[in-house]
């Protein structure tokens, strides 16, 4: 064979396996559905985020065994924000643009969702949000499974004072967002529907991964000697409330004498701590490991066996994944597509049932219906359901205790489609 032929045989055969290569990377990407996972792998809110992400890759793990959806298997691309609020953003730009995801399930923090936002509203992507946030938000793009403050952090100052006839308040939290913005909702609500003055609230800030809590406990525990019956609501997010309560303990501070009522505490983050002192303290959530129904029991012995460990927890903002998940698997089927445009308007009026025996529905302001429980911390960091309410309560994506939000709802649905409409004016507002 001539030089001349042998290269004409190696271009044929170059091209026929190119041309092969081709076929099955068209062939794998019509045969498979992807979506992307945007948690925290590393950094402060790791400790929070990482079983998420283990939580997704379970489920999609799950519905490929039933055949995946529309017949295609879904494949997760994870990537890691690192706790890093500019990288979430960059991170989110390359899973819509250059990874063609379908869907979009990540964030903890409102700063990290803060920072995507724009970034699913500009190439019209989808984001689910699976964790209790500080509403005053609707997004066309967004689909937020987590509680609104109306479903978590009010209901709990409504049990708070109801069951210990509470009369100072002590607000921490970390300095960001949501902390701050429930804490304004909070102080509006105290003082509007208890009473409550200036002189009995105190309000604290600290950075991400604050460490050094003596003095700010031992203000607390002043604060909380007068007389009056005090209680802390805690908005503390990441690893800085491993320290927090580790000196609650140092300092001897007791669910009895001053009881803390947290909202981003739970048996994920109670997991590395000594919980023996705590018991008795408080979580608002709308999910417990602990619930006694069949699904839970289910889910539990899936995340052992996925997790090959029964030692791993389950808590809210997995349920939370759990139901957003299933309502975007639904949504897909009922559009026949994963088109995001389509998605988004199947999305809404969808209903699956959530861990805890009723139903979860996304509602047309892209907040979907939720229990409300308060838990108690239990001696090996379960918490045992102390209240939860008769039924489901809608998400209200703006409060209605802040002048400035109470005449606005959003409704995504045609002709309306506005996320920030003023019924009182009847305009549909721009952020």
């Amino acid at each position: 064979m001539s030089i001349m032929s042998k290269l004409n045989t190696s271009i044929k055969l170059t091209c026929l396996a190119v041309g092969l290569f081709t076929t099955n990377l068209i062939y794998a990407a019509e045969n498979t559905i992807k979506i992307g996972v945007l948690h925290s792998l590393s950094g402060s809110m790791a400790i929070s985020e990482s079983t998420l992400k283990d939580t997704l890759l379970m489920l999609v793990d799950e519905q490929n065994k039933k055949g995946g959806v529309l017949g295609k298997q879904i494949e997760a691309v994870v990537v890691d924000p690192a706790s890093n609020w500019s990288l979430f953003s960059e991170k989110a730009r390359e899973l819509l643009a250059k990874d063609k995801v379908s869907a979009v399930f990540g964030c903890w923090t409102s700063v990290s969702r803060k920072s995507v936002l724009p970034i699913f509203e500009e190439l019209n992507g989808i984001l689910f949000y699976p964790v209790q946030y500080e509403g005053e938000e609707s997004s066309k793009n967004i689909f937020y499974t987590g509680a609104a403050p109306n479903q978590q952090a009010i209901p709990a100052v409504d049990y708070l004072k109801k069951e210990f006839n509470i009369e100072r308040w002590v607000l921490v939290g970390t300095d960001y967002v949501y902390p701050r913005t429930t804490n304004k909702i909070l102080e509006t609500y105290l003082k509007d529907h208890y009473g409550v003055k200036d002189s009995d609230i105190m309000i604290n800030y600290t950075p991400f991964s604050h460490s050094d809590w003596q003095s700010i406990i031992a203000d607390i525990k002043k604060f909380g000697a007068t007389g009056k019956k005090t209680a802390v609501i805690s908005t503390i997010n990441g690893d800085a409330n491993v320290p927090f309560y580790k000196e609650l303990s140092n300092q001897g501070i007791t669910a009895n004498q001053l009881p803390v009522i947290a909202f981003s505490v739970g048996e994920e983050e109670l997991s590395g701590i000594d919980t023996a002192p705590l018991v008795g303290h408080l979580a608002a959530w709308n999910y417990f490991q602990s619930l006694d129904t069949d699904l839970n029991s289910e889910f539990i012995d899936n995340w052992h066996s996925f997790a090959k460990s029964d030692k791993r927890v389950t808590n809210d903002p997995m349920e939370a994944t759990y139901i957003g998940f299933n309502m975007w698997v639904k949504a897909v089927e009922k559009a026949g597509t994963d088109d995001p445009s389509a998605v988004q308007n199947a999305l809404i009026g969808v209903t699956v049932p959530n861990l805890s025996g009723s139903y979860a529905v996304m509602m047309p302001n892209h907040h979907i219906t939720k229990p409300i429980m308060i838990g108690e911390i239990q001696n090996d960091g379960q918490f045992e359901v102390v209240y939860k309410s008769a039924g489901t309560i809608v998400g209200d994506e703006w409060s209605d205790y802040l002048p400035s939000s109470k005449s606005m709802i959003a409704d995504w649905r045609a002709p309306l489609a506005c996320g920030k409409y003023d019924v009182s004016k009847k305009v549909c507002l721009k952020d």
